[in-house]
């Protein structure tokens, strides 16, 4: 059985450092686990009349990922010492609802940012993800200085590759333990 993990990058931009981390994570994962990438430049911001009005479809694309997926996995830059909004807007909009699929995902996070590898930004999703009832594993990848470890829109050297390949591992040990939506 394949267990089946939905990354998120916190970042749109073509050349993010994140999105680069979560292509070598696709690589790094084992031959039992399937990362897939959903992109969410589509997203729009959250908007309680547009929900009224019916749930757009890039919501419904995120939702019945995040429903199919066993695991979620987040790389995310840190801005202005916190969440970045196109990532706090997807948590916002799938969060919505007695049903939402965040509640007890198996979760990790991987900061790839400035100085202090994102450790602001992981505290504030760590407060986020409580009040959303998320399975938030306490293992935590930071990356500083992220942008001299990518080459080709990839991660390279040690020991940041190995930390996320461990990450990787964690999290899909926890979602088989767990239980993983795909064997239910």
């Amino acid at each position: 059985m394949t267990l089946s993990i939905l990354a998120l990058s916190g970042s749109l931009r073509a050349a993010s450092t994140n999105t680069a981390v979560l292509r070598t994570a696709i690589e790094l994962a084992p031959d039992d686990v399937d990362i897939v990438l959903h992109d969410l430049r589509d997203l729009p911001f959250y908007d309680g009349d547009l929900e009224d009005a019916g749930v757009p479809a890039s919501v419904e694309a995120l939702r019945t990922a995040l429903e199919d997926a066993d695991a979620l996995l987040i790389a995310t830059p840190e801005y202005n010492w916190s969440v970045p909004a196109v990532l706090k807007n997807a948590i916002d909009w799938a969060s919505r609802g007695p049903d939402s699929p965040l509640e007890q995902l198996p979760t990790a996070v991987i900061s790839a940012a400035g100085g202090s590898g994102g450790r602001r930004v992981q505290a504030h999703l760590r407060e986020v993800f409580a009040h959303n009832d998320v399975d938030l594993l306490d293992q935590q990848v930071m990356i500083p200085r992220a942008r001299v470890h990518i080459e080709d829109g990839r991660l390279v050297g040690e020991p940041h590759r190995t930390e996320v390949e461990s990450l990787i591992a964690t999290l899909a040990d926890h979602a088989t333990r767990v239980g993983s939506r795909s064997a239910a």
